[in-house]
């Protein structure tokens, strides 16, 4: 009953609410990274979401277009803004996804979705994560986040499809915010963001 009927009510409700709530931090948030990035604030990508099928995220840009002599963009790390810095370490990237939510692409609590190019990466474990619809956070988010390895983060992300409840949503969403105060996990060692995954290069 949880999974099919009461969850995607409350993430409707929640992601109503939350808009409502977090709208003067949405347009004050906006407008900085409008002007920080040559008036584009959004950023939006293709992503796989439940049973792979594919939909467009949208997120707050924080990382500028500069390339460099070839026309290539630069590294995460140089083309991360100050105030984007700023919004990507309190999270509030995240915001516009209750759009997604809205829509029915995503849920507030599931596995985080990632790029279309990692699908043929999975192994059968690793697939089981979308099985569900993917969230703004997730388990692995809340044991780690982009601290942790692949291989950790997708062990994370299939227990939590096996272990689904409103219980472990409540006890994630808590977590969440816990973590967004401590600013925990939010880099990978050396890198802006996570570091690409490259596929299984062991059996797991």
């Amino acid at each position: 009953m949880y999974k099919p009927l009461i969850k995607p009510l409350l993430d409707f409700l929640t992601a109503i609410i939350g808009l409502l709530m977090l709208s003067p931090i949405f347009i004050i948030v906006m407008i900085g990274l409008a002007i920080a990035n040559k008036g584009k604030p959004f950023f939006f990508q293709i992503r796989p979401g439940k049973d792979e099928r594919l939909f467009k995220i949208i997120k707050f840009k924080t990382m500028n277009d500069k390339k460099d002599k070839e026309y290539n963009l630069l590294p995460d790390e140089q083309r991360l803004t100050a105030i984007g810095k700023f919004v990507r370490k309190t999270s509030l990237d995240e915001i516009p996804q209750l759009i997604n939510v809205l829509k029915g692409n995503m849920s507030l609590v599931g596995p985080r979705p990632l790029l279309p190019e990692y699908l043929p990466l999975y192994n059968d474990q690793q697939r089981k994560r979308h099985q569900v619809r993917p969230g703004i956070t997730g388990w692995a988010q809340v044991n780690g986040r982009n601290a942790l390895s692949w291989k950790a983060k997708f062990e994370k992300d299939v227990e939590y499809v096996h272990n689904q409840s409103f219980a472990l949503d409540l006890k994630i969403l808590f977590l969440t915010l816990k973590k967004v105060v401590k600013s925990e996990g939010i880099n990978q060692g050396g890198h802006a963001t996570a570091e690409k995954f490259e596929g299984n290069r062991h059996k797991t």
